[in-house]
């Protein structure tokens, strides 16, 4: 797992000291991405940098990696791991290819040099990766199917920037630091359509997408999307196929050159992940870690059973080393920590203390593994949301979590904003327009009923557009801290099996996720196997909501220009009440509020809201 950055200028040479260090401004920014080692490759319209998160082949998986042909040099920026990379050498060595490594990244190489841009179609992971074909001259971005992987660009008068993460685009001088209503949009809405971005000028790589730039200018097209196809498997094949699936998945995500482990959180999802990661590992005679998240002295504080026992059954189950990860609940108000978060994150929108002791938990990690295996998309997979099985929800006619955001507004940075700016933004009209664009994506299928093409959009809307901004929050709070996080449950031959399996037999017991219950829950203990989805754990702690109020109090005092976007009647009264009479939804409003004036600090956008 690493970060990747670059600038292609095809008037420029960038060989010249001044462009050159541009290019080492842009790598330093991926420093946290990979702690392990940087690279350079310059050439006269091309500047490639790398830091390194040294996961495969330790010693030989340097980058940038290049290979020297007869007719020029063809140069590689990979980040993240091509799963299965060994059939895919075997595959290549046959075509007389040789290597000189063990990595997955000489396979990326070697295989654009025999299928060109269509090495994407062979590649079985999460990747973002930049080809540089020194001999026409031509920049191709590869991106995973599911955009597990981040990939941002911004087009230039003379070429291309482009980068992990959007603050390396930012640190060249043609980085555009401007942030306009489209912006703010993408930013607030929940809603943001695919590629958006919230800097002007700035994009991602479509997922499943590659982005060409040569001297003509730049093409982006798609080789990979969810397709609609017909399901014709009985319930016990459907069952035998989807544990199939997650068995072979889940033995390709657990090698690793560097020790692993599994987020356990007790739930359905991340107790099946951790079960199958310890038959994959105790085959190749390994004990797999696993680990949990707790606060001090409480438990969720959702009122709901505390997910630890739980978590520790599972362990005690399946054979893993656990250990709890218990968080103070003072620490992650501390405004460092908070900064760190929105750093990483290069957005002010956040999940206010549910990302803080996401990072903090990722950080402690990080002392022990270098790569974990996360539950995340299981639940966008199967069907795991309250309004798959809300009638009212199910029929909303938008996405479908908008309903649910409605009702915590209070927790929602624009709803906090101006009268003026929230008018400027027009918020609902923007989602009604996503909402029709994603919609008129899914394919559906002759003689299908109503009600089976209303869960097919659900879960269309929910694999492609809810489960991204999860897994930019997961890559980004792992990746800060140098650790790597897969996501089994978003492999790509998983997700378009379960797409396209009906909703009948998603449910076909009448519980949450009954498909992947039954394909696996006989690796579990009883009590797990039935236990129902919790969400996420949030801080219960009346001191974490005292100083949050604080903090809301001395941007007050010190008249911060966060203020200047912000509704500040409201925080004036908030910052008043006292810790356990405020909700947790208020206590959401006001960390965003303070997230939005940590953004200003750190980026000094240029604000174009008119």
């Amino acid at each position: 797992m690493c970060g990747i950055t670059g600038w292609v200028s095809f008037e420029r040479d960038l060989t010249e000291p001044g462009h050159r260090a541009d290019a080492e401004a842009m790598t330093a920014t991926m420093a946290c991405r990979g702690p392990d080692a940087e690279g350079l490759h310059v050439e006269r319209h091309a500047a490639l940098g790398h830091r390194r998160l040294a996961v495969i082949d330790v010693e030989g998986g340097a980058q940038p990696m290049s290979v020297r042909t007869d007719d020029g040099e063809v140069v590689l920026l990979h980040s993240g791991e091509v799963y299965g990379f060994e059939d895919l050498r075997a595959e290549l060595v046959r075509r007389g290819h040789r290597f000189r490594t063990r990595s997955d990244t000489e396979v990326v190489l070697h295989g654009y040099l025999e299928w060109g841009e269509a090495v994407a179609e062979h590649l079985d992971g999460m990747f973002a990766s930049a080809i540089w074909d020194g001999r026409v001259e031509r920049l191709v971005l590869v991106r995973d199917r599911l955009g597990i992987k981040p990939l941002y660009y911004a087009e230039t008068p003379d070429g291309v920037l482009f980068g992990s993460e959007s603050k390396a685009l930012l640190a060249n001088p043609l980085g555009d630091r401007t942030v306009d209503l489209d912006g703010m949009r993408a930013m607030l809405s929940l809603a943001v359509p695919p590629g958006a971005s919230l800097w002007r000028g700035m994009r991602e790589v479509l997922p499943g997408g590659l982005l060409v730039v040569d001297r003509d200018g730049l093409r982006e097209h798609r080789y990979w999307t969810l397709e609609t196809r017909p399901h014709t498997d009985d319930l016990p094949t459907t069952l035998e196929t989807v544990r199939g699936l997650l068995e072979d998945v889940v033995a390709h995500q657990t090698v690793s050159d560097v020790p692993r482990c599994t987020l356990l959180s007790g739930g359905l999802d991340s107790s099946v992940l951790t079960a199958l990661a310890a038959k994959a590992l105790a085959a190749r005679g390994e004990q797999v870690r696993s680990f949990a998240v707790d606060f001090v002295g409480e438990g969720d504080g959702l009122g709901a059973t505390p997910d630890s026992p739980f978590a520790t059954e599972v362990a005690d189950h399946v054979g893993t080393r656990h250990e709890r990860i218990v968080l103070d609940h003072l620490a992650m108000a501390d405004p460092s920590v908070r900064r760190a978060v929105i750093a990483s994150r290069d957005s002010p929108v956040t999940w206010g203390d549910i990302d803080s002791s996401m990072y903090l938990l990722f950080k402690a990690i990080g002392e022990h593994s270098t790569v974990a295996l996360s539950g995340e998309g299981a639940d966008e997979l199967f069907g795991g949301y309250e309004w798959f099985t809300h009638p009212e929800r199910r029929a909303h006619d938008s996405f479908p979590w908008m309903e649910v955001l409605v009702r915590r507004s209070q927790a929602q940075l624009s709803s906090r904003l101006s009268g003026e700016l929230r008018a400027a933004l027009d918020l609902p009209a923007f989602v009604d327009a996503q909402y029709a664009s994603a919609v008129a994506e899914v394919g559906h299928l002759d003689g299908e009923s109503e009600e089976e093409r209303r869960y097919r959009v659900m879960s269309y809307l929910a694999v492609t557009r809810i489960e991204r901004s999860l897994l930019e929050r997961k890559d980004r709070l792992s990746m800060a801290v140098g650790l790597e996080v897969r996501v089994p449950f978003c492999d790509h031959r998983l997700v378009e099996y379960v797409y396209n399996v009906p909703w009948a037999l998603k449910s076909y017991d009448g519980h949450e996720k009954s498909l992947l219950r039954g394909a696996a829950g006989d690796l579990l203990p009883a009590s797990v196997r039935e236990r129902r989805k919790l969400p996420y754990p949030a801080n219960p702690d009346h001191d974490y909501t005292r100083a949050l109020l604080q903090q809301g109090a001395d941007l007050l005092a010190e008249g911060h220009p966060v203020l200047e976007l912000v509704d500040d009647g409201w925080l004036r009264d908030v910052v008043r009440r006292e810790p356990a009479e405020t909700p947790l939804g208020v206590r959401a409003g006001v960390e965003r509020v303070l997230g939005l004036g940590v953004w200003l600090d750190l980026y000094q956008p240029r604000l174009v809201l008119d």
